[in-house]
C-alpha cells in the first residue's frame, strides 16, 4: 500500500501537485483504507466500482483482494499515472481486472456515466470509494434510486453528508436524501476519518459511511417517484404541507389512501417517517 512519501514521488515524478479544483485529498492512513474494505465484504472475482481512485492506493487494496475493479478517474494526469501503473503491478496475467474510465462519473446531476455503466457490467456490483466530495451526493442518490445491482456501498465523505444519510425525522439533517437511504438500504458508521489522515488536509472531517441495500427496498420507479416528491415538499420545509403541496390537493382522498392516515394538512415534511412520505407520494401520484 502507498505511502505519503511514495504518493508524493509518484506526483512529482509525473509532474503533478494535488487540485484543489477537484477536492484531491489522498488517504494516507492505512488502517482506515483497509477498514473500508473490510467493511466491503469483499469476495475475489466481485466487481468493484471504484470512483476517484487518485494515485491507486485503495485500488491496489481491491486489486490485493481479487477483486474486478472498475476505476473513474477524472483528472487527466491521476488517470495517466494509474493507466501506467495498475497494470504494470498486476501483470499481463492479471491486467484484465482492472478497467479505467477516463471521464467524469456522472453526466449530470441524475444520470450515470454510460461509459462506467457499460464498464461495470449487467451483474451486481459494490461501489467502494474515497469519493471525490463534488460527486459524491448525487452518485450516491443515483445508485440508490436507480440501480439495485448495486447493493453495497463502503464510502469516505464528509462529515456532513453522512450525517444526512443517517438523520432521522425532526432532526435538522433531515431530508429527501434520508428519506431516499432509508427506503433502500441499511446505514451505518464505519469510521471517522479526520483531516490529519489526508494530504493535503481538507478543510472538513470526513467520515466513512456502509449502506448496504434492504433486501425489501422499493423499486427504481418508485424510488425515483419518491426522491422526486421529497425534494418538493422539503423545499418548503417549514411550511405545513397544506401550503407546500398546494390548495388543490385533495387531502380527504389522501386520508384513506394507504399509509396516509397519520398525515395531515398541517403538518410539516420534516415530521413525517420515510415510509409515511412514500405512502404519500403514492397517494397524489408522485
Amino acid at each position: 500500500m502507498q505511502t505519503l512519501t511514495q504518493i508524493k514521488q509518484l506526483l512529482e515524478a509525473h509532474g503533478m501537485r494535488p487540485k484543489r479544483s477537484l477536492g484531491q485529498n489522498f488517504l494516507t492512513d492505512h488502517n482506515l483504507i483497509r477498514k473500508l474494505a473490510d467493511a466491503a465484504r469483499l469476495e475475489a472475482g466481485e466487481t468493484v466500482l471504484e470512483v476517484g481512485p487518485g494515485t491507486g492506493t485503495l485500488t491496489e487494496e481491491l486489486l490485493e483482494r481479487g477483486c474486478r475493479v472498475v476505476a473513474c478517474e477524472l483528472d487527466d494526469g491521476l488517470a495517466g499515472l494509474l493507466r501506467e501503473r495498475v497494470p504494470a503491478l498486476l501483470g499481463s496475467q492479471e491486467a484484465h481486472r482492472f478497467t479505467l474510465i477516463h471521464a467524469d462519473c456522472l453526466e449530470d446531476k441524475r444520470t450515470i456515466s454510460a461509459e462506467v455503466l457499460r464498464a461495470v457490467g449487467d451483474g451486481p456490483f459494490k461501489l467502494v470509494a474515497n469519493l471525490p466530495y463534488g460527486a459524491a451526493t448525487p452518485l450516491i442518490a443515483a445508485l440508490l434510486s436507480g440501480f439495485p445491482a448495486c447493493g453495497l456501498m463502503a464510502v469516505t465523505i464528509q462529515r456532513e453528508l453522512g450525517d444526512r444519510l443517517a438523520a432521522l425525522p425532526g432532526t435538522r439533517d433531515y431530508g429527501p436524501l434520508a428519506v431516499l437511504t432509508a427506503l433502500s438500504a441499511r446505514v451505518s458508521r464505519i469510521a471517522f476519518a479526520p483531516a490529519e489522515c489526508f494530504w493535503p488536509r481538507p478543510d472538513v472531517t470526513s467520515v466513512m459511511m456502509l449502506l448496504e441495500r434492504r433486501p425489501d427496498a422499493a423499486d427504481s420507479e418508485m424510488l425515483n417517484r419518491v426522491s422526486v416528491f421529497a425534494q418538493r415538499v422539503f423545499a418548503q420545509r417549514r411550511k405545513q404541507l397544506g401550503a407546500a403541496m398546494g390548495k388543490s390537493t385533495d387531502w380527504e382522498s389522501i386520508g384513506r389512501a394507504e399509509g396516509c392516515a397519520e398525515i395531515w394538512p398541517q403538518m410539516r415534511a420534516e415530521q413525517l417517517r420515510p415510509e409515511q412520505i412514500a405512502a404519500l407520494a403514492a397517494a397524489v401520484g408522485g
